[in-house]
């Protein structure tokens, strides 16, 4: 496969790109004194703010209260249409494997009267890396870009549209452990060499490179407000960074290696996994709980609840099903598992969940989707509104559909937006947002070839690679 390679840019070249390295567009707040570690969540966006009536002008009459909860009721109806519009209607699946093969899956709603069903469809699956794939990340918001790290040091890009690859990034001189993407327009990414590095999506150049962790570094999570991240590595310490100067804020020795970090979903709690152990902590960085889980674990992840209030995290690991915690909104209670996701035959190496939108006619308008990979070389997914708002006993959520890559010892997944409809992009946002990339023609890149005949690679395992990862 040919392709483009953007490398990464010396130094010199950094100076103009760093004024522009602003990951949050509210650059006149920016985070101060990041030591003291204080990232109290935002009032509710949704919450009117009071208006004044001083200024230029005429001064307005002040509003009679049924004006007001007219408004309110419109402003409400017109919010959650918007919200119900702008959620894909189909989604994308990419998983990484050990056998250095990365599938590309099409998940599909398909609707049934009231009742709805979902459908998984193989769209690609190729050899990306000369290595296995340890991370794949894509892009929010369209699900342009997708990512992925392997063991092979390099970073290869690709274009989901268009399915073509951009190019690999050789910046780092380890494997690449963790990807992620704090919008559609940068980079974030965590290696063994011991630091990380942010990239703009414009040209893939290295704006910053941020270096502390002595050691790998295992994982990083960027806040809700892209202004401040987190990660765990080797060195047995929890780092903040500022994101908004490029350089490390605070740092803490948590005892453990910690082997993920993840935020909530509104940004006032995070967890740290260590083998069997989550630790969840406040913005303070105070340790609110220490859970242990019935088994070893490989991936958590926070989600919002379908039905009902509330926040839940998913857990998966050795006992082959994925537990579901419910995280009570008081902090004094310890979360605790309410449900589980049940069917693989081995152990559980990732999760990853979307909020699509349901066709017409359904018995809802969204729903949160669940994906599960396992060692049993199988994709699952789970439809999160089959959890009850409460329950008194444990409950049990079978798959509502699958993909068996019959072997493939997958590692990691990742879930993007499906192709954008008509509605989506009649603001003409989206073309403005395209990269430099949409202006060539991109005849002389191969594009990725639907259910290529590569072979799913089980007895090609490096030697030592297998036994290595898989403990």
């Amino acid at each position: 496969m040919s392709a483009r390679t953007h490398t990464a840019k010396s130094s010199a070249h950094l100076k103009p790109i760093l004024k522009k390295a602003k990951i949050s567009k509210d650059a006149a707040n920016p985070v101060k004194k990041a030591a003291a570690v204080s990232l109290k969540a935002s009032p509710d966006t949704d919450t009117p703010k009071p208006v004044s009536l001083k200024g230029k002008g005429k001064e307005r009459a002040p509003a009679t209260e049924s004006k007001v909860k007219q408004k309110k009721k419109t402003a409400s109806a017109t919010s959650e249409s918007s919200s119900s519009a702008t959620l894909p209607k189909t989604f994308k699946v990419v998983c990484g494997s050990y056998e250095k093969l990365l599938y590309g899956l099409e998940g599909i709603v398909a609707s049934e009267g009231s009742e709805y069903s979902f459908h998984l469809e193989p769209i690609f699956i190729f050899p990306a890396h000369v290595s296995c794939i340890k991370s794949v990340a894509a892009s929010p918001q369209g699900g342009k870009w997708l990512a992925t790290g392997s063991a092979d040091e390099i970073i290869k890009v690709w274009d989901l549209r268009r399915r073509k690859e951009i190019g690999g990034l050789m910046h780092h001189q380890g494997s690449i452990m963790h990807l992620e993407f704090p919008s559609r327009s940068y980079l974030l990414s965590a290696s063994e060499d011991g630091t990380l590095a942010l990239f703009s999506a414009r040209d893939w150049a290295v704006l910053r490179t941020l270096k502390g962790h002595k050691g790998r570094v295992n994982s990083v999570a960027v806040h809700q407000s892209c202004k401040v991240a987190l990660s765990v590595g080797k060195d047995r310490t929890l780092r903040m960074w500022d994101l908004m100067r490029g350089k490390g804020s605070a740092s803490t020795k948590i005892g453990k290696e910690g082997e993920l970090v993840r935020w909530s979903t509104d940004g006032t709690l995070f967890a740290v996994q260590a083998q069997n152990t989550i630790d969840v902590y406040s913005t303070e960085m105070d340790l609110l709980h220490s859970i242990t889980h019935p088994s070893r674990l490989h991936d958590i992840k926070f989600c919002k609840r379908v039905d009902g209030d509330g926040e839940l995290l998913l857990a998966g690991g050795e006992d082959k099903k994925l537990s579901i915690y419910d995280v009570p909104k008081d902090r004094t209670k310890a979360p605790s598992i309410i449900a589980e996701m049940i069917g693989h035959n081995n152990r559980v190496k990732a999760v990853d969940c979307i909020r699509v939108a349901l066709p017409d006619g359904a018995s809802r308008q969204s729903t949160t989707v669940v994906c599960t990979i396992s060692s049993d070389g199988k994709v699952r997914l789970f439809d999160l509104a089959a959890l009850p708002a409460s329950s008194e006993s444990k409950t049990e959520l079978q798959p509502v559909a699958e993909y068996d890559t019959k072997g493939t010892r997958l590692t990691c997944v990742t879930l993007a937006d499906g192709d954008l409809d008509a509605q989506s992009v009649s603001n003409g946002k989206r073309k403005r947002e395209e990269g430099p990339e949409d202006e060539d023609s991109g005849d002389e890149e191969p594009e990725w070839t639907p259910q290529h005949e590569a072979a799913s690679g089980g007895e090609e395992e490096e030697e030592g690679e297998s036994d290595e990862e898989d403990e």
